[in-house]
């Protein structure tokens, strides 16, 4: 099992959005960065769990826990002309980009960026690193067990 940190907008999903949708479920399209792609292609299983973060708005951070629902599969949004997630190169019968999809599991106060920058466990945190701007980052269990600890 591998621990996650995928960065929703809350304008596109928040975690109060996945809380009210049926089953709890959301894919998580749009993705369109190789190596985050590659996480949920090759390393993401139904049951790991996530911290569910608001990223690009006024307040930036971890806003609850979900776990991957699903294994991969073809983001249908690759397909759709004249859309946001449109990708011309990438074909029906061999798609670019997959996702997966995500499960509600529990709304948490929010935890901010710099209550995230200030804890000394951490530092080495991928999203808390310069230039990072990966919407799927890993979380190590040591990590996993600090933000724990922030609650």
């Amino acid at each position: 099992m591998r621990h996650w940190l995928m960065k929703s907008e809350p304008s596109e999903v928040s975690i109060d959005d996945l809380a009210k949708l049926p089953e709890q479920t959301v894919p998580w399209f749009g993705v369109r960065n190789y190596q985050a792609r590659n996480y949920m292609r090759d390393e993401m299983q139904p049951g790991d769990p996530v911290l569910f973060y608001h990223s690009s708005c006024p307040e930036p951070g971890i806003a609850g826990f979900a776990r991957v629902a699903s294994r991969p599969y073809p983001d249908d949004t690759q397909f759709e002309a004249g859309g946001k997630y449109f990708d011309p190169k990438s074909k029906r019968e061999n798609p670019r980009w997959v996702h997966v999809d995500v499960q509600f599991v529990k709304k948490i106060r929010l935890i901010p960026l710099a209550d995230l920058r200030a804890h000394p466990a951490l530092a080495d945190m991928r999203i808390l690193q310069k230039g990072n701007r990966l919407s799927i980052t890993p979380v190590t269990p040591a990590e996993w067990a600090a933000i724990e600890s922030l609650l």
